[in-house]
């Protein structure tokens, strides 16, 4: 228990004391009736809008696993060179969608060779230019989680982690009410956070 607790405060120490480095995007703007944001949408996100309801179906929000199938479907056909509802709606698809074009962007550029890889000396670069300045202990972290034995990551664990370093900086974010860098949380609220992120 002694290990855990440490483990724990070390993590927390090493994220709280440099939140104010990440730069996760803005939340999605709260829930309008569609027909609102329908009159007041961009050309480019009115077809947005129809594609994802076509993916989302009538309800038009995306479950888990439809997100899972719709993301596989997307990556396969690429060639490589927040409310905890536990559903996705229109904009925070939109966010999501958005967030992945653009760290693709980014794996492209350190996949030069387009091996498929990220090698383990180019991934500080490649986390620093999706917006996540991240510490020599949290980065090793990362690379155990989610690189190979070689230390290099492939588009999928890259995306996953960007998508849960996104997620966990907002959620601190939103839980450092006095935006000094800290937070207090019970054990119930931490499992809450951690299991569900």
């Amino acid at each position: 228990m002694f290990l855990a607790q440490k483990f724990l405060s070390g993590v927390i120490n090493v994220v709280s004391n440099n939140i104010d480095q990440f730069v996760p995007t803005d939340p999605p703007p709260p829930r309008r009736p569609a027909v609102y944001a329908e009159q007041h949408e961009s050309n480019e996100e009115k077809q947005f809008r129809r594609v994802f309801q076509q993916l989302a179906g009538d309800d038009m929000e995306v479950s888990p696993k439809e997100l899972m199938d719709i993301l596989n479907r997307i990556v396969t056909k690429r060639k490589m060179c927040s409310d905890s509802t536990g559903k996705l709606g229109f904009h925070e698809f939109k966010q999501l969608w958005d967030n992945i074009k653009k760290w693709q962007g980014v794996y492209k550029t350190y996949d030069a060779d387009c091996s498929g890889l990220i090698g383990a000396d180019e991934l500080p670069n490649a986390f620093r230019a999706a917006g996540f300045p991240l510490n020599d202990e949290l980065f090793s972290m990362i690379i155990r989680r989610y690189s190979d034995e070689c230390g290099n990551m492939d588009f999928d664990n890259y995306i996953g982690c960007l998508v849960r370093l996104d997620s966990m900086c907002r959620a601190f974010k939103t839980l450092d009410k006095d935006h000094n860098g800290t937070i207090k949380v019970n054990v119930q609220e931490w499992l809450q956070l951690t299991m569900y992120s």
